[in-house]
């Protein structure tokens, strides 16, 4: 257990810095805050949008990786969409993906269901989970100092990577992206595959 964080750290301001230099990256968002968050930084047809499915963008995303190995994955999800899908965490370790980062954008509480108070209030640690599972880097951040810091981890070094970002429980103004689920899948196959998305 940890102490629980008291970041001050806006949320947008870290989202925008981690896809500052993204490039080609394929981008998966866990649903609420962090969907707006990535859509609020610029949309982009390689980002994949989930809507749905608490628990699954970290496993979305591994198979990305193994599908794409030569692009690098990045993973921006909430705490709790990462605590719902804690297992995931194992089998990423145990696939090991070296394109693949994972970013949890951590305000100790569940966004869309209330604002209740997330384990990781109380002192739950997601990188610590994360490193005892084997990921080869596993890192918490407070400041946006240490993220800059961290930034050309998620762009250079060999995965898999994970990376619990303290930010404050502030809201902010919602910015909400395309919503139909077909469309961005489309649009994310045909950004990815060319005229091979139509075969």
């Amino acid at each position: 257990m940890k102490k629980p964080s008291k970041s001050s750290l806006d949320r947008r301001k870290v989202v925008a810095a981690l896809l500052a230099d993204r490039g080609d990256a394929l981008v998966v968002t866990g649903l609420g805050s962090p969907t707006y968050d990535t859509f609020a930084a610029g949309d982009h047809d390689l980002n994949f949008y989930l809507w749905g499915g608490m628990g699954g963008a970290a496993m979305a995303g591994l198979g990305l990786a193994l599908a794409q190995p030569k692009r690098r994955v990045l993973v921006i999800t909430g705490d709790g969409e990462m605590l719902m899908g804690l297992g995931a965490l194992a089998t990423i370790a145990c696939e090991a993906p070296k394109n693949l980062a994972i970013a949890v954008i951590n305000n100790g509480h569940y966004g869309e269901t209330g604002m209740q108070r997330a384990h990781t209030a109380r002192g739950v640690d997601l990188a610590g989970i994360a490193k005892a599972s084997g990921f080869k880097s596993a890192t918490t951040l407070q400041s946006m100092a240490s993220l800059q810091r961290w930034l050309p981890t998620w762009n250079k070094k060999t995965g898999p990577i994970f990376v619990d970002i303290e930010v404050s429980a502030e809201p902010a103004p919602m910015r909400l992206p395309l919503r139909d689920g077909t469309a961005i899948k489309y649009r994310f196959r045909t950004a990815l595959l060319g005229a091979k998305a139509l075969e």
